[in-house]
């Protein structure tokens, strides 16, 4: 058994949030594997930009679906879409995400409402969706993008890590619901990545704090992300459901 068990050769993914960051990565590790792509973003031209270098790169084919995952009608016209064109969805990658950030008296409804329904809403509407064609195949990967942020408090970011922890939960959930279907189901818990939103959201002092907690001494390339990606979607987890993978530079082992 060599590295072929990492292969993905005939597999269909679909990643949510797959336009930019920790999602545009994973698709272009999980097509640079072999598989088929499906990418869904809220921004339509972004993630169409971003299918189609995917696709020149890597010769996989890939398909762009504007799609808001917090909503039950267009995950079903994703799924839908993504069945016509390739006939199965073997992988899914629960990736979109949002925060909003205030202190428990300051955070108003409307943002933690936000939060809840794209970060824990979409994956529920998600994975509801591919397992009714996952589960009469009896095969399937689902891989849960939480947070360490899901696992530890930190202030002003109660609604942020309220959802990735009930996202950390779902993993362990759905990872026995579906072990007799085949279906494995593993959460990845990114701690300070550089990606467009963490460099939006984090600026200045609270960027240098967070730096300063690092073990490594610096934030996280997208690309260091990969690796756990492809292992939880391939063969080389075959035994490997409802685990919690943290990828952090040692920010939790303090």
């Amino acid at each position: 058994m060599g590295i072929e068990i990492f292969s993905l050769e005939g597999k269909v993914a679909l990643v949510t949030g797959g336009s930019k960051g920790l999602g545009e990565a994973g698709a272009r590790a999980l097509a640079e594997a072999g598989a088929s792509v499906i990418l869904t973003s809220r921004h339509g031209e972004q993630v169409e930009a971003v299918a189609a270098a995917i696709q020149r790169d890597t010769g996989q084919r890939t398909l762009a679906v504007e799609a808001d995952v917090g909503r039950a009608e267009d995950v079903e016209r994703t799924v839908a879409t993504g069945l016509d064109a390739f006939g199965q969805i073997d992988i899914l990658v629960n990736n979109a995400g949002v925060n909003r950030h205030g202190l428990v008296h300051q955070l108003s409804e409307e943002d933690w409402s936000e939060v809840l329904r794209i970060n824990l809403t979409g994956p529920v509407l998600c994975a509801r969706a591919v397992t009714q064609h996952m589960i009469p195949r009896r095969s399937g990967r689902i891989i849960n993008i939480a947070s360490t942020f899901g696992l530890v408090g930190y202030p002003k970011r109660s609604a942020y890590c309220a959802s990735k922890g009930g996202l950390i939960n779902l993993t362990r959930c759905w990872a026995v619901e579906l072990a007799p279907h085949n279906i494995t189901v593993n959460a990845i818990c990114p701690g300070p990545f550089d990606t467009p939103l963490t460099r939006r959201l984090i600026t200045g002092a609270a960027r240098e704090d967070f730096t300063q907690q690092i073990p490594l001494g610096r934030w996280g390339d997208p690309r260091e992300l990969v690796g756990a990606v492809l292992y939880l979607a391939s063969e080389a987890a075959s035994f490997t459901t409802g685990a919690v993978l943290t990828v952090d530079g040692g920010w939790t082992a303090r």
